[in-house]
C-alpha cells in the first residue's frame, strides 16, 4: 500500500492521554492545559473526553479549539443497556453529549459499555458474564440508541469493547457484532483493549471490515499484562501499574494496522488513546510528542 494512503487518516488525541477520565477530579490536568499541549505535540484533532471536563458551552469550546487550530472528531460516552429498561437516562446524557459533539461539526459518538468493575476502585459492581437475556438487551439497547443518534443528530455511533467490561475479549467482540446491526452499528477498534483482553485486531479487521469505524490507538506491555492476568488485577489498578504503555514499547505492533485500516476507509480517525490516570502534569506532553513521532514512522502525516 501507498503510504500517501495512511497520510488520509485523520490522527488525533484524547483527554485519556493526559489521564483524563472525570469531568471533575484535582489529580487531572485542567482542561486549558490539554488544549495547549495536545496542540503542542502536533495533533490536529481531538476527542470530548468525558462529559464536562471540556466546556460544554458549545461556542466558548468552539473559540477555544480555533484558538489552537484543533477540531474535535467525536463525542464520548457510557452505556449499560445489557441491564434492562435504562432507555430514558441513558437517552437524557447521550443527547447532551451528541449535542455539544454536532455542534462542534462532529459526526461521530464512541460509546463505552459500563463496567463490571469500578474503573478507579475495582470494586466489583455486578456479574463478569451476561447471560443470554442480557446480551439481548444490549443487542436492542445499542441498536436502538444508533438509529436514535442517526436519526435525530446525523451521528455515527462506534461501539468501543473494553477491558473490564462485558465486550471485552474477541468471542464476545464477535458475539456483540453477531447481535447488532450492521447498517447502524460500526466499531472504534481500539488496539490496546483487544490486545489486553486477548484480541487480535488484525483479525477482527479482516473479518469484519465493514464494521470497523473509528480506531484508538494504544499499546500494552506484556510483562505487566501478565501480572494483571496473573492477579486478576481490575483495569483501574491495572492502569496505575503501567499496563497502557507508550508506544512502541508494547504490543500490538500499530504499522499493520493503521495500513489495514487506511485500506478500509482512508478518512478514518485514528485517535491516540492512551491510558495514564493518575499521572502527573508533567508527564503527558513529552510522551504526547514521541508518540506522534512514532506515528508518522508508521506511515501517517507528519505533525503540523
Amino acid at each position: 500500500m501507498n503510504t500517501s494512503e495512511h497520510h488520509r487518516l485523520r490522527v488525533g488525541s484524547a483527554p485519556d492521554s493526559w489521564g483524563v477520565w472525570f469531568p471533575q477530579d484535582d489529580e487531572q490536568t485542567p482542561w486549558h492545559r490539554f488544549l495547549d499541549e495536545v496542540a503542542e505535540a502536533g495533533y490536529e484533532w481531538i476527542e470530548l473526553g468525558p462529559y464536562g471536563y471540556l466546556p460544554t458551552d458549545p461556542q466558548q469550546l468552539r473559540d477555544e479549539l480555533a484558538a489552537r487550530n484543533l477540531t474535535l472528531s467525536a463525542g464520548t460516552c457510557f452505556t449499560a443497556f445489557h441491564r434492562g429498561d435504562v432507555w430514558q437516562e441513558t437517552w437524557e446524557h447521550v443527547s447532551q453529549v451528541a449535542g455539544l459533539t454536532t455542534a462542534l461539526g462532529a459526526e461521530h459518538l464512541v460509546v463505552i459499555p459500563e463496567m463490571w468493575r469500578d474503573p478507579a476502585t475495582g470494586e466489583q459492581l455486578e456479574d463478569r458474564a451476561l447471560g443470554d437475556g442480557s446480551w439481548r438487551a444490549l443487542g436492542t439497547g445499542i441498536d436502538r440508541l444508533a438509529k436514535a443518534l442517526h436519526e435525530e443528530y446525523g451521528v455515527r455511533m462506534q461501539f468501543h469493547p473494553h477491558a473490564d467490561s462485558h465486550v471485552d475479549t474477541q468471542q464476545h467482540v464477535e458475539r456483540f457484532l453477531e447481535i447488532t446491526d450492521p447498517d447502524l452499528v460500526t466499531l472504534c477498534l481500539d488496539t490496546g483493549h483487544i490486545a489486553y483482553c486477548g484480541g487480535d485486531n488484525l483479525a477482527l479487521i479482516e473479518k469484519y471490515p465493514e464494521r470497523i469505524g473509528y480506531l484508538h490507538l494504544k499499546q500494552v506491555d506484556p510483562q505487566v499484562l501478565s501480572g494483571v492476568q496473573d492477579e486478576d488485577l481490575p483495569f483501574g489498578p491495572a492502569v496505575r501499574r503501567g499496563v497502557m504503555c507508550e508506544p512502541p514499547n508494547g504490543v500490538p505492533d500499530l504499522a499493520p494496522i493503521i495500513a489495514a485500516a487506511a485500506g478500509l476507509d482512508a478518512d478514518m480517525f485514528a485517535i491516540v488513546e492512551q491510558d495514564l490516570y493518575p499521572v502527573h502534569p508533567d508527564v503527558p506532553l513529552p510522551i504526547a510528542r514521541r508518540t506522534r513521532d512514532y506515528l508518522t514512522r508508521c506511515g501517517t502525516a507528519p505533525a503540523r
